[in-house]
């Protein structure tokens, strides 16, 4: 018997915790296995039950969702936990920097329960989860601001982007499209497994995580702009 997904929800209002743990506490296959009112309580509550998955708002008193998230699963975190973003966008401008931090997805609010136990299940097998609309709103809304790379600019991973192939090449734009890899392998007419394999030779050589680093190198290195996607 495959044993549960364990959660942990985070978020500062008491009644969206409690639809989210009576909704998610439902499923199949999913343990809610605590809740954090705010981002201190849910790095020390992650570390101690030590859950699959941490669904974590953003906007939170004291300890952002942000730092709770860089804590469990940025750069510098001994024994990273899996975080997933649950925000509304449209009040937040705050997701790229949580993707930054290490988070391996986002949805939104109002997206529907099947959607988010989804998302749950994707991030705990280890992948990330951004769909293509938003991932196309969170490149269109960071790369015009003040401060952002100039697509002519060196970026810092210049020569790994050299040691691409063609194809990884190829597969890499999609990738920061928000592409699947079955959408990609229906795109360039392959097979998913191929696709697959693409991908974990293209994140090997740019030492990336998840597909979520792979958008904001996108993003940083100006392979991806507003107006000009792959394809």
């Amino acid at each position: 018997m495959t044993a549960p997904l364990r959660l942990v929800i985070a978020d500062d209002q008491r009644l969206i915790r409690t639809g989210l743990a009576m909704i998610l506490g439902s499923e199949t296959g999913i343990e809610v296995v605590g809740e954090a009112a705010d981002g201190a309580e849910a790095v020390a509550l992650a570390r101690t039950v030590r859950p699959d998955v941490v669904l974590m708002d953003i906007r939170m008193p004291g300890l952002d969702g942000i730092e709770a998230t860089r804590q469990l699963a940025g750069p510098d975190a001994v024994d990273p936990v899996k975080v997933l973003i649950l925000t509304t966008f449209d009040a937040d401008e705050l997701v790229y920097a949580a993707l930054r931090a290490g988070a391996s997805g986002f949805l939104l609010k109002d997206a529907p329960p099947e959607q988010l136990v989804h998302a749950l299940r994707v991030v705990a097998e280890g992948q990330a989860l951004l769909s293509p609309a938003i991932t196309r709103r969170l490149l269109d809304e960071f790369a015009g601001r003040p401060g952002a790379p100039a697509p002519n600019a060196p970026p810092p991973w210049a020569a790994a982007l050299d040691d691409l192939t063609a194809r990884e090449r190829e597969v890499l734009l999609l990738v920061a499209e928000g592409l699947s890899n079955g959408e990609i392998a229906r795109r360039l007419v392959v097979g998913e497994t191929t696709v697959k394999t693409h991908v974990g030779r293209v994140l090997a050589k740019l030492g990336l995580r998840d597909r979520v680093q792979a958008v904001v190198l996108a993003y940083e290195t100006g392979l991806v702009a507003p107006g000009r996607n792959a394809g």
